[in-house]
Order: C-alpha cells, then structure tokens, then sequence
C-alpha cells in the first residue's frame, strides 16, 4: 500500500503543480507550439472528461471519482495485490484525485497537453490523465502476464 500512496502522492504534485504552471501563466485557449504540427501547450478548460463526454456533469463526475478512490484503497488494505497492480492503482488514484482535485476547486478540469496525430487533433489532457492511462495500461498487462503464466503452469 505504501508504494501505492508514493506513487499517487508524487505525480498528484506534479499534475497540480503543472496545472498551476499552465492556469496562471497562459490565457484560456492559448496555444504555444512546441513542435510545430505534433505537440502544442494549449490550455483549456474542460467540463466533461474524455472527449468532454458527460460534460457539465460535475456532481455524477465528482461521485465517480470519489467511489473509484475508495474502492482503490480498499482493494491495497484488504486484498494485497501485487506489485503492478499496486504500481498501477497508485497511478488511477493520482489521475482520479487529480482530476477530482480540478472539479471541486474550479468546476472544470485544466487541461493542456495538446498532439497533432497524423493530422488528428486529439483531445487535450494532462498528468492526471496520462496517470488513469498508465494504470489502466499496468492493470491489463498485469491480467495478460497472470493468464500466461497459467497457462504455462
């Protein structure tokens, strides 16, 4: 559980800290190139949550992220996973408590790390959504190593 708590306390920071960074040195919309065509610094401010779904729902978004905080930690009291999935649940907690953070505060999640993929704008995120990505990410490689090493067996 330890491990898990580093993990969220440490990039729940950095995601704050870079909100901050982006929220008081730049105007809303603001677009800084940094790789012309492939990586800007956009700052916007999002409602919703991926791909503003369910945007303006900031009650039912807020409910969600708290239920998904507690019954992260505890699954790390009561069920002593393993070391992915402790690293990968200390990841969602930062991403959820992070983004949870930006919804009580301002009622609207900060945003600004914005790519340009093969002509695609995708939609701009941040440190808390790159942490929820990464977590998930650990969790199904962590469900694909256990059922191959089942099979092995």
């Amino acid at each position: 559980m330890t491990a898990a708590l580093i993990i969220a306390v440490t990039v729940l920071i950095l995601d704050q800290v870079t909100k901050f960074l982006i929220s008081t040195n730049m105007v809303l919309f603001e677009d800084i190139p940094v790789i012309s065509g492939f990586f800007h610094i956009t700052y916007v401010q999002n409602t919703g949550m991926a791909w503003s779904m369910l945007s303006g729902q900031q009650l039912l978004l807020s409910l969600a992220a708290f239920a998904a905080i507690g019954v992260m930690l505890w699954y790390l009291m009561y069920r002593r996973p393993d070391r992915i999935t402790t690293i990968s649940i200390g990841f969602m907690m930062a991403g959820a408590a992070g983004n949870l953070i930006d919804r009580l505060v301002f009622s609207y999640v900060r945003d600004f790390l914005n790519f340009y993929i093969f002509g695609y704008d995708f939609p701009v995120f941040n440190v808390a959504d790159i942490a929820l990505c990464l977590g998930v990410g650990l969790l199904i490689l962590d469900a694909f190593l256990e059922e191959r090493k089942e099979k092995a067996v």
